[in-house]
């Protein structure tokens, strides 16, 4: 496996771990769906939640959540729908992205942010 793809896999991990202890539910991780892909499903109370994790070892291309674009968030929508629809899930949705930066000393920085893009 690739590096990037290891890299990938661990912030996933760390994300759902981050998550949990937060109180989410994790629900799914890697739903698939057509050319579509969400790193993490979650839920806490009413609301399901759709995770994109971005995960950089630096900042010399930005940050990472800079890396979810339109495109992107269109893609993770698109396949939202259809888990909604197979799950037949009547609540409330949201979007977030969790962000994890390796820092120089091997420390994960995450930042998670909430309702990142439009439903």
């Amino acid at each position: 496996m690739a590096a990037h793809n290891d890299l990938g896999n661990w912030g996933e991990d760390q994300a759902a771990a981050f998550l949990a202890q937060k109180g989410f539910e994790i629900v799914e991780k890697n739903y698939r769906r057509s050319h579509s892909e969400i790193d993490l499903i979650v839920k806490k109370d009413k609301m399901l939640i759709f995770v994109e994790v971005k995960t950089r070892s630096g900042i010399g291309f930005g940050m990472p959540e800079e890396f979810v674009n339109v495109t992107k968030a269109r893609l993770i929508m698109r396949a939202a729908e259809h888990y909604i629809f197979d799950k037949d899930w009547m609540f409330d949705i949201r979007f977030d992205i969790v962000s994890i930066l390796i820092q120089p000393t091997g420390q994960a920085e995450i930042y998670h942010i909430e309702d990142a893009f439009c439903k």
